[in-house]
C-alpha cells in the first residue's frame, strides 16, 4: 500500500481557517469582545496544552532569538512559551475589534519617517511586504479608516472569495483578498491593472506557499530557513516599489511601521536565483530586527526552520 504524502502545515491550517473566521465573525456580532474573551482564551489554552508541535515551534523561535541577540532573558521557558500563546489570543481579540470597526486610525501610531503614507494616494500603487509578526489585520485600518485606498491582500488560501464576502459583511469595502497560489498570466495582468489604478498590494514574506511553490534559503536568527520567492518574483514582474510593513503592539497600543525597502527588484532569467536570494536575505534581516522589538508576537506556530518544502529557483 502506498504511503499517504505528508500534508503541508498550511493545508491543515487552511481547512479550519475559513470556518474559524466565520464562527468568530458571528460570535463577535452576537457576544461582543467581553463575553468572547474567555472563550478565545480557553481555545488558546487548549491549543497550548495539546499542541506539542506548536509549543516546540515557539520554543525554537525563542531559543534562536535569544542566541542570535545574545539576550539570555529571551530563552524559552514554559511560562514564556505560554505567554506567546496568550499574546496570540490577544491578537485575535484585537482582530475582532478591527473587523467590528472598533479600532480607529487615531488609536494607531504610524512610524513612517519616509512619509510612505503620503504615497498611498499616488497615481500608481506599490507593494507592502509584511510578516506574521504582530497584527497585520491592522492593515485594514490604513485601507478603510485612513487613506481610503484599496488594499489587495495576496493570499494562498483557496477560500479567498468566501473570505471577501465575510469581510464585506463586516463592513470592509477597501480590503480585498486575492488568491495567488500560482503566478499565471491572468493574475499578473489583474495585479498590474490594480497597481495602475492606484491600488496597493500587501503580502506576507514569511509563509511558504501552500502547494509546492518556490522557496529560497536565507539566514534568519542565525540559522537557515525557507522563505517564499513570491514577493520578490512579483515585485520584479510588476515593476513596483517594495516597502516593509509591520504592526507591533506595545504598552501604548499598536505601532505601524512603514519602511521603504527597494524602488525596484530587477532580475534577468540568468541571475534570477541570485537576485531573489539577495532580497530574501535582506528581508530576513529586517524581520529579525523587528522580532527583537516584539519577541512575544511571532505567530508562526509551525517548525519554521524545518520546512518540508525543498528550495527551487
Amino acid at each position: 500500500m502506498s504511503q499517504q504524502p505528508k500534508r503541508h502545515w498550511a493545508d491543515r491550517e487552511e481547512r479550519g481557517s475559513f470556518a474559524l473566521m466565520k464562527l468568530t465573525a458571528w460570535a463577535v456580532r452576537i457576544l461582543g469582545r467581553r463575553l468572547l474573551s474567555p472563550v478565545l482564551y480557553g481555545i488558546v489554552l487548549y491549543f497550548f496544552i495539546f499542541g506539542r508541535s506548536a509549543r516546540h515551534a515557539i520554543a525554537e523561535f525563542q531559543q534562536n532569538l535569544a542566541d542570535w541577540s545574545a539576550k539570555p532573558e529571551l530563552r524559552p521557558s514554559q511560562w514564556r512559551v505560554f505567554r506567546q500563546f496568550m499574546a496570540f489570543a490577544e491578537a485575535l481579540l484585537d482582530k475582532l475589534d478591527v473587523w467590528n470597526g472598533k479600532l480607529g486610525i487615531e488609536q494607531i501610531r504610524i512610524d513612517d519617517p519616509a512619509l510612505l503614507r503620503n504615497q498611498l494616494r499616488g497615481q500608481r500603487g506599490q507593494m507592502l511586504v509584511g510578516a506574521h509578526l504582530g497584527n497585520l489585520e491592522v492593515c485594514r485600518a490604513l485601507a478603510e479608516l485612513g487613506e481610503k485606498v484599496t488594499m489587495n491582500v495576496l493570499v494562498h488560501t483557496k477560500h479567498a472569495e468566501r473570505f471577501n464576502r465575510l469581510l464585506g459583511e463586516a463592513g470592509a469595502t477597501n480590503l480585498r483578498l486575492v488568491q495567488v497560489s500560482e503566478l499565471d498570466p491572468a493574475i499578473m495582468l489583474q495585479l498590474s491593472q490594480r497597481l495602475d489604478d492606484g491600488e496597493w498590494l500587501a503580502i506576507a514574506g514569511d509563509r511558504v506557499p501552500l502547494h509546492g511553490g518556490r522557496t529560497v534559503q536565507a539566514d534568519f536568527l542565525g540559522k537557515p530557513a525557507a522563505f517564499p520567492q513570491g514577493p520578490w518574483l512579483l515585485a520584479g514582474l510588476l515593476k513596483c516599489p517594495v516597502n516593509l510593513f509591520f504592526c507591533l503592539k506595545d504598552a501604548q497600543g499598536y505601532r505601524v511601521v512603514l519602511e521603504p525597502f527597494t524602488e525596484s527588484v530587477q532580475w534577468r532569467r540568468s541571475d534570477r536565483a541570485q537576485v531573489i536570494a539577495h532580497w530574501a536575505a535582506r528581508y530576513a534581516e529586517r524581520l529579525a530586527h523587528y522580532c527583537l522589538q516584539a519577541p512575544q508576537q511571532w505567530f508562526n506556530f509551525y517548525p519554521f526552520w524545518k520546512s518540508d518544502e525543498s528550495s527551487s529557483s
